[in-house]
């Protein structure tokens, strides 16, 4: 049963509007590393982003006295930055080399990555509806994939390999969400990758614009705005109740790639994206079944809790 306070439409509309910001982004990415002129280099697009969140976090950082600085895990913080700048730095690259369509509908693999990463990392035990949901999110990989029937190249391996990648990160926020609030992992994310990525960024360095430097800063106040949007839907409704709606990415993706980009999304690729899509959202139902359950029975052992 849902929480009182729980607010299902509002969430999912918070949800969508998420969505719609990381496709948004996704749009970006591909126009200025790709059409855009000059082009500006992944790695110099990644310095950007992490740059404008990090300035447009730091005032609400002062406004409530330092607060989201404090921890007690600054080495966990680093190393979920160095990883989560490696996925993202891999994933900005694919969005630059191949179609927007199966790009994202490969990085629905990561909630699939992550179930995996959790049994390695903190020797969680899946039970045998999820891995049979994984065993099928993997099949909507091969079927997107095409082995055999195509040559499978640098993008869908790197679409894979930030995938997992980002399913180390979330795992690593498991990990931290311990001890640390949710603004406290978002400062230090962007507060570790901003100067990580200026050094790849002078690498390849290319001066933007005026056109392009109004694009990137776009890209970074969209991630922040879509960081805002899912933690905000997640705090009015359940996650069961909005989690499945981040595939309504795949279609706003698909609608920028078709009419910025002139790509048109083959038959597998929303085949497969289906098989993945619904293979993740099991996932998370199960997960979300098993988060009331612990609370549940954490409320019956109180002592204190008048209904145990």
């Amino acid at each position: 049963m849902a929480p009182p306070q729980s607010r299902p439409l509002e969430g999912a509309l918070w949800m969508v509007l998420s969505c719609l910001c990381f496709a948004s982004m996704s749009g970006i990415i591909r126009h200025l590393s790709t059409v855009a002129d000059p082009s500006i280099p992944p790695f110099e697009i990644v310095f950007f982003r992490n740059w404008v969140s990090l300035v447009l976090i730091l005032p609400w950082v002062f406004r409530h006295g330092g607060m989201p600085v404090r921890t007690t895990r600054p080495k966990l913080h680093l190393l979920r930055g160095v990883i989560g700048l490696a996925a993202m730095t891999g994933w900005f690259y694919t969005i630059s080399i191949m179609p927007l369509a199966p790009a994202v509908a490969l990085n629905f693999t990561v909630p699939l990555l992550a179930m995996i990463v959790a049994i390695l990392l903190l020797g969680e035990r899946p039970g045998l509806h999820r891995w049979g949901a994984t065993i099928a999110g993997f099949v909507g990989v091969i079927v997107i994939l095409q082995p055999g029937a195509i040559e499978i190249g640098l993008g869908p391996i790197l679409a894979l390999s930030s995938a997992l990648g980002f399913a180390l990160s979330m795992n690593f926020i498991k990990m931290l969400s311990r001890t640390d609030s949710p603004s406290t992992i978002v400062f230090y994310q962007v507060l570790i990758m901003t100067p990580l990525s200026l050094g790849p960024a002078l690498a390849v360095w290319q001066t933007p614009g005026w056109s392009e430097f109004a694009w990137l800063v776009a890209l970074g106040a969209l991630a922040t705005a879509a960081h805002l949007s899912m933690a905000r839907s997640l705090s009015v409704a359940e996650a069961s109740a909005v989690a499945s709606l981040d595939f309504v990415r795949l279609p706003f993706v698909a609608v920028i790639g078709y009419v910025v980009f002139a790509e048109v999304p083959e038959a597998m690729t929303w085949i497969g994206g289906a098989i993945i899509i619904a293979s993740s959202v099991y996932i998370s139902h199960r997960e979300a079944i098993k988060g009331r359950a612990t609370v549940l029975a954490a409320r019956k052992n109180d002592p204190l809790n008048p209904s145990g």
